[in-house]
C-alpha cells in the first residue's frame, strides 16, 4: 500500500495530512508534522485491524492475517 503525506505550513503550525486514511495532525516544525503523522497513521491502521478483528471480518493464525 501507498500512502501520500502531504505538509503544507499553516498559519502557526504546520498541517500533515494522509488523504489516503483521512488523517490529519500538525507540529510546530515541518519535521514535527512529519513525526506526528507517521504516528498518527500507525494509530490510526492499528485501530482498523483491531476493529475488523473485533467484529469478525479477519482472524489472525500463526501471526497471519486471514479473512473471515
Amino acid at each position: 500500500m501507498k500512502l501520500t503525506a502531504q505538509i503544507k505550513k499553516g498559519e502557526k503550525y504546520y498541517v500533515a495530512r494522509c488523504p489516503e486514511l483521512g488523517v490529519t495532525t500538525q507540529g510546530k516544525t515541518e519535521e514535527d508534522a512529519k513525526r506526528n503523522l507517521k504516528e498518527a497513521v500507525e494509530l490510526h491502521l492499528e485501530a482498523m485491524v483491531n476493529y475488523m478483528i473485533e467484529h469478525g471480518k479477519v482472524r489472525i493464525e500463526r501471526g497471519k492475517i486471514i479473512e473471515a
